[in-house]
C-alpha cells in the first residue's frame, strides 16, 4: 500500500511538473520594446522609447467593454556587469492607464496618477500612442563614471492588480492576461 501511495504521489508531482513547464510556453512576450533612445541635454540623461503592444483578444474585449487597463513601464540604469545585490542609479516605474470612454465613443490615454489624457477616436491609434514614451528624465551625466560601462534596461508590463476586482482571479490564472515585454537592455556610453 505505501509503494501505491508512492507511485500515485509520483504521477501527482509529474502532472505538476508537465502543467508547469505548459504554462511557461505558453506566456511568452506580448510587448516589443521596438526602440529605446537616450540622450545627453543640458548634463541631463533623457529617454525616449517606442514600444509595440500587442493585446490579447480578451484585454481588448474587456477595454472595449469599459475596463481601463494599467501598464507599468520599469526602467533601470545599471552598471553593465553589477552583480545582483547592486543599486541601480536609476528605477523608475511610469504607470499609464488606457480605457474606452462609451458615451464620448473615444478611448483615452493617461498618465497615472491622474485621470486626464489624451482622446483617441479609434483604438488602434490610443494603443499606439501609449506605446510612445518621449523626453523621460532618468538623471544627471555627473552621476555616471566615466569609465565604467552602464546600461538601460526596461521591461513594460499589465499590471493585474489595477483590474476591478472581479476579474482578478480570472487574469491571475490566465496566460492571456499575463502581458509584458520582458527585459530589454541597451548598452549607454556617459
Amino acid at each position: 500500500m505505501v509503494k501505491a501511495a508512492g507511485v500515485e504521489l509520483g504521477r501527482v508531482l509529474m502532472l505538476g511538473f508537465v502543467l508547469a513547464v505548459s504554462t511557461a510556453a505558453l506566456a511568452r512576450d506580448n510587448f516589443a520594446i521596438e526602440e529605446l533612445e537616450t540622450r545627453f541635454e543640458d548634463a541631463r540623461l533623457y529617454l525616449s522609447a517606442r514600444i509595440d503592444f500587442n493585446l490579447s483578444d480578451v484585454a481588448l474585449e474587456a477595454l472595449d467593454n469599459g475596463v481601463p487597463l494599467t501598464f507599468v513601464y520599469h526602467i533601470q540604469v545599471r552598471r553593465t556587469k553589477a552583480w545582483l545585490w547592486e543599486n541601480s542609479l536609476v528605477d523608475l516605474q511610469l504607470r499609464y492607464a488606457i480605457r474606452y470612454k462609451p458615451l464620448s465613443e473615444r478611448y483615452e490615454v493617461y498618465h497615472l496618477p491622474g485621470d486626464k489624457g489624451k482622446d483617441f477616436v479609434t483604438r488602434e491609434a490610443a494603443i499606439r500612442a501609449l506605446g510612445e514614451l518621449s523626453d523621460i528624465q532618468l538623471l544627471s551625466r555627473d552621476a555616471l563614471e566615466p569609465d565604467q560601462d552602464y546600461e538601460v534596461q526596461m521591461k513594460v508590463f499589465l499590471d493585474v492588480e489595477e483590474l476591478p476586482l472581479p476579474l482578478r482571479p480570472m487574469a491571475y490564472l490566465k496566460p492571456s492576461w499575463k502581458l509584458s515585454s520582458g527585459w530589454s537592455k541597451w548598452p549607454l556610453t556617459p
